[in-house]
């Protein structure tokens, strides 16, 4: 009796070629996975120690929730492909504006709490989710791929000049005491020349918030690292190939870091001072705050994620030749919102499938899912020794520009490839959905105070690009296109993108 043939998909290879593969799944979505917790932590305020904090979590969740994907656990969780788990990044726009909103540990719970809140609605929506597919064609998922690489290319300029746009001025505090002190002189002078129970008149300041030019912002020795870095990474993915210019990127930043230790800019303190190992604790901030907008605004942040996870899978089916079937899409949709309860119960951020490791399956033709189990395991290993966040958290923020503009403008161009597969000819309401959608998501960046006249609750959702271009992206397709299916056509966008 023969026995029956093993699928690629659940082939296990020899340990020491398992584990230098799974290496290679790690290293290519290494940058990827420590940019989102860079980004938020410094957006919060958090202290570098902190910062450190959220790097080991989330490389210890990544590979948690990998495990879970490609392993599988019990029939409703897991597809049990060769995927790695990481964080979003469609999710930084809200995330960005909710620690602008709530800074400090008061933000890091609220948006935590918003996070579990948003997971846990995920997993009971997965079972309609895989049903969605035909709302999301490649018109919409390469118009909402497009504004988030346009959103973060905001973040990517901010790190190579030294921060994000509001540190390129400071408040002139001598200037606006002394404005403050003449107001007050003059609001006296009046007040003791009106007539006896006149009403105070108001304080005003006659002119508007005196600035000053941070004297770092925009340093020259900071733009030309960024810019070396930068150019490091297009020679190697010009003149390089394969494994080497997967991780072009990851690369780039190491020559970075070896420029600014010569230089004598990078400190080790904090890396010195690190643990070697230690345990990632959950609720490390206390208990989770749950604002009902800040939910509903992660919860549509994850409808998007699971859509486009949706295509992925269907991507990664054609591309290992494993059918899989609506159960084994509400599966893997449900641990999308698992590793986000996962995600914000240890301190970090919601997870989805990594699309560059999906593009690496098909680059390198290894099909087997215990690769991906094998890159978790060393994920999560590299989450438990702090000294590897301490110094991740240590690089200084203009090394990590060059690398940033690469990231995130690779993320717009997958958007654009995404668009270039749309049928404008025959169909011209394509372009409206494409201009409009994109123009919803530049709202924030061109009118940074565009909402300031509605409900402050509402901030959070109408300061985000990402979630402006989806809503008007699907309303717009629903309204011209209606709901006609092209389940190829989000196959093939899922196989063209290759960064999130």
């Amino acid at each position: 009796m023969s026995t029956p043939a093993v699928h690629p998909v659940d082939e296990k290879l020899p340990a020491g070629r398992l584990t230098l593969l799974g290496l290679q799944h790690v290293l290519v979505m290494y940058a990827g996975a420590i940019a989102v917790p860079l980004i938020v932590g410094r957006a919060l305020k958090l202290s570098p120690e902190q910062v450190a904090h959220l790097i080991s979590a989330d490389l210890f969740c990544c590979g948690v929730v990998t495990l879970i994907q490609s392993f599988g656990v019990t029939k409703w969780f897991g597809i049990k492909l060769p995927v790695m788990m990481g964080v979003t990044f469609a999710a930084v726009g809200p995330m960005v504006a909710i620690a602008n909103a709530v800074p400090g540990v008061d933000g890091a719970r609220a948006l935590f709490g918003a996070i579990i809140g948003a997971g846990a609605i995920s997993i009971a929506l997965a079972p309609v989710m895989s049903k969605l597919l035909r709302f999301f064609p490649p018109v919409v998922t390469g118009t909402i791929i497009a504004i988030i690489g346009i959103s973060l290319m905001r973040v990517g300029v901010g790190w190579a000049a030294g921060g994000p746009p509001q540190l390129a001025q400071s408040v002139d505090v001598p200037k606006l005491i002394a404005m403050v002190d003449k107001v007050k002189a003059g609001a006296a002078a009046a007040a003791a020349s009106a007539a006896p129970g006149a009403a105070a008149p108001a304080l005003r300041l006659p002119g508007p918030i005196p600035m000053v030019d941070n004297p770092n912002y925009g340093n020259l020795e900071h733009l030309a690292i960024a810019a070396v870095v930068l150019v490091f990474i297009l020679l190697l993915v010009k003149y390089m190939k394969g494994f080497i210019a997967n991780i072009s990127v990851l690369l780039g930043i190491v020559l970075g870091c070896v420029l600014v230790i010569a230089l004598g800019k990078m400190n080790f303190d904090k890396v010195a001072k690190a643990n070697w190992v230690d345990l990632i604790t959950p609720l490390a901030y206390g208990m989770p705050t749950f604002d009902p907008v800040m939910v509903l605004t992660m919860t549509l942040v994850m409808i998007v994620v699971m859509i486009e996870s949706t295509g992925m899978f269907l991507a990664l089916s054609d591309m290992t030749g494993k059918k899989i079937g609506q159960k084994d899409l509400a599966a893997g949709l449900r641990t999308d919102g698992l590793g986000t309860v996962i995600g914000g119960l240890f301190n970090t951020f919601p997870y989805t499938s990594f699309s560059q490791n999906v593009g690496l399956v098909g680059v390198t033709g290894v099909k087997s899912r215990w690769v991906c189990v094998a890159g978790g395991v060393i994920m999560i290993i590299l989450g438990l020794l702090p000294k590897m966040g301490a110094f991740v958290e240590s690089i200084p923020i203009y090394v990590l520009g060059g690398a940033g503009l690469v990231m995130f403008g690779m993320v717009a161009a997958t958007g654009i490839r995404i668009l270039s597969t749309v049928d404008y000819k025959n169909n011209r309401h394509n372009l409206y959905i494409v201009a409009l959608s994109i123009g919803f998501g530049l709202i924030p960046l061109v009118a940074p105070r565009w909402s300031q006249q509605m409900a402050h609750g509402l901030h959070p959702l109408l300061e985000s690009g990402i979630l402006l271009t989806a809503v008007a992206a699907v309303a717009l397709n629903l309204f011209f296109n209606g709901t006609r299916g092209d389940t190829a056509g989000a196959i093939e966008a899922a196989k063209t993108a290759e960064a999130h």
